[in-house]
């Protein structure tokens, strides 16, 4: 369909990108290196992470996933993460969430050295933000970069739109509200307790739903005026076992001027922000040596 916002064109193009920005770095001695913790065996945890060391092993830089047994104590995490937060080799790090129950209390994000961020979860990732940054030379969640990506590559303007975000999480609505804001848009950040949700998305320009509820999204939430841009985040199984996002896609989409499909859309997007966050890392780091 020719509203659809599909993440394969954007993700051929910044493939082929990213593999001479790491062959350029190969050249001058530096190979870009990712580690990745994992804690457990969460099945979608170890989907994710298999799909991130093959995409950045396919651009030619260096990913091992470290897993962990679930037992894992807090100071044996902590450990690892400080080891690999001194090695110069390793470019890239970040943990693989949830982490088990008895591990979730721990602040990962402010545990990983700012320059290795590549999760861009860290406060002092959160305060580039809070500084006008776009993420062009500082590393920010791979997620709101992610949307950025799309919506640059297909010309959906933000400058002066008006953009209903749907969810508070630290991860996604809560950077990607502040990254909004430093591309000019007006961001309504929404949220479990938001009350008459309908008035603010009927009235935006672009909206873009990080819930995590199937379908919540129906189409009496549009304006049925053919202008609304709306990128689902959301990535959920129905009572059938179907994959879905947040955005009732089957009613909606003849409703919008453009819209992100689950699968092929949001998620690609994630792992591709991941992979531009450790080349600039690793760029990053070569300067300051």
């Amino acid at each position: 369909m020719e509203n659809l916002l599909l993440s394969k064109p954007i993700k051929e193009k910044r493939t082929v990108e990213l593999a001479q920005e790491v062959e350029k770095l190969l050249k001058g001695g530096i190979i870009p290196n990712l580690k990745v913790i994992l804690v457990g065996h969460y099945a979608p945890s170890l989907i994710y992470t298999r799909n991130k060391k093959k995409f950045i092993e396919s651009i030619g830089a260096k990913c091992e996933i470290l897993h962990l047994k679930e037992s894992t104590s807090e100071d044996e995490l902590k450990n690892l993460i400080n080891q690999l937060n001194l090695d110069h080799l390793v470019h890239g790090l970040f943990v693989q969430l949830p982490l088990p129950t008895h591990l979730q209390k721990i602040d990962v994000g402010n545990l990983i050295v700012n320059d290795k961020d590549v999760d861009g979860l860290s406060s002092f990732s959160f305060g580039n933000l809070l500084n006008g940054h776009r993420g062009d030379h500082s590393l920010i969640p791979c997620t709101p970069k992610g949307i950025i990506e799309i919506l640059k590559y297909y010309k959906i303007e933000l400058t002066g739109k008006n953009v209903v975000i749907i969810g508070r999480s630290a991860i996604v609505g809560k950077p990607l509200s502040l990254l909004m804001c430093n591309y000019d848009a007006t961001v309504t950040l929404c949220h479990s307790k938001t009350k008459n949700l309908k008035e603010h998305t009927l009235k935006a320009d672009i909206i873009i739903s990080a819930i995590g509820n199937p379908r919540f999204l129906t189409s009496e939430y549009f304006s049925n005026n053919k202008e609304q841009v709306v990128i689902d985040v959301g990535i959920n199984h129905d009572e059938k076992g179907v994959l879905c996002g947040d955005i009732d896609f089957d009613r909606v989409q003849p409703l919008v001027k453009a819209i992100t499909p689950v699968p092929g859309g949001v998620g690609p997007m994630t792992i591709l922000g991941l992979a531009q966050n450790l080349i600039l890392a690793a760029k990053n780091q070569s300067e300051k040596k």
